[in-house]
């Protein structure tokens, strides 16, 4: 007789946090989701309530840390994690990534856990190499605004492989690359949403810059399979997650046009500093090592996204 694996997901109540809690209550996984609500909603997880094999625990992970009975794995995506959240709360987003951070690999290490670290893309910062391998080191300016984000990943990052080293943890790092789709906030500041929101609203897209920029966009479902899958994996060292078809922010706003069925004002405003000019991954090691593609075109996962969106208050 085999029991359920013990999962705990800290930032569980957030976007991306809550999708994985849904894979792995499917996959027959015994959930606790941890998360202070900062940026998370119980609504992301109002569904999963009354359910024997989920538990919900209100906790800021920069705190003491402990949880009765046995742990299979900590997957560690508590972070603030939108240009919004992290600059209106930039102490709190190094706090979780270096302090945090440190509390759930002690856990790790006293439980025998398994431990997934939610890195980002964002520790390559504006690259000067392109697309971006996991070999590549990066370019972020560290006490720029985003630096908060990027260096607080970069720190979690080193911890975890530290412990790897020195505790004999088993570690895996995800490089999580633009992902979207239904549960993102409404006004959390990243394109997709911003647009979305706009376009329901019947309002101008706020366009940064001349619209050249590039982003790579993944559909969270594709982004939550291929978290499980490394998970599932003995691969120690960073593997990027993320979609390799490179969008510019303009082919965005087609693409949108395409889905609704007519054209959407624009308005153009300055870039934010240190902004990334173009991010795309190199997946070659998720497609090698985990058997991973993405498999969600944009236009289907906008629509899935704008079906999201339309039935909840967009204020």
């Amino acid at each position: 007789m085999t029991t359920q694996p013990r999962t705990l997901v800290t930032g569980g109540a957030g976007f991306l946090g809550s999708h994985l809690c849904d894979r792995l209550l499917a996959e027959g996984h015994d959930v606790l989701c941890m998360d202070n609500l900062s940026t998370g909603s119980t609504d992301n997880i109002a569904h999963l309530v009354g359910r024997a094999d989920f538990r919900f625990i209100k906790q800021d992970v920069t705190e003491y840390l402990y949880l009765d009975g046995p742990l299979d794995n900590i997957l560690h995506f508590a972070s603030p994690a939108s240009p919004v959240d992290y600059l209106r709360l930039p102490i709190q987003t190094l706090k979780v990534g270096s302090l945090g951070t440190h509390k759930a690999l002690g856990l790790a290490k006293a439980t025998g856990a398994r431990f997934l670290l939610a890195s980002t893309s964002e520790v390559y910062g504006d690259p000067q190499v392109h697309p971006q391998p996991e070999a590549y080191w990066g370019h972020v300016n560290p006490v720029g605004p985003r630096g908060v984000y990027d260096e607080a990943k970069r720190f979690a990052e080193a911890l975890t492989m530290a412990y790897h080293r020195s505790h004999g943890v088993a570690t895996r790092i995800v490089r999580i690359f633009n992902t979207y789709g239904p549960r993102m906030r409404p006004h959390d500041g990243r394109v997709v949403s911003n647009f979305c929101i706009q376009a329901l609203a019947g309002a101008p897209l706020t366009l940064y810059g001349d619209g050249t920029q590039t982003r790579s966009f993944s559909y969270v479902a594709d982004t939550v399979d291929g978290i499980v899958r490394l998970l599932g994996s003995a691969e120690v060292d960073p593997v990027n997650i993320g979609n390799p078809t490179e969008f510019t922010i303009a082919g965005l706003v087609a693409t949108l046009e395409n889905v609704l069925g007519h054209p959407l004002p624009v308005t153009y405003a300055p870039l934010p500093q240190d902004d990334p000019r173009v991010r795309q991954p190199d997946i070659t090691r998720a497609t090698t090592l985990l058997g991973w593609t993405p498999q969600t075109a944009l236009e289907a996962g906008l629509r899935e996204t704008l079906a999201y969106f339309r039935g909840r208050p967009l204020a």
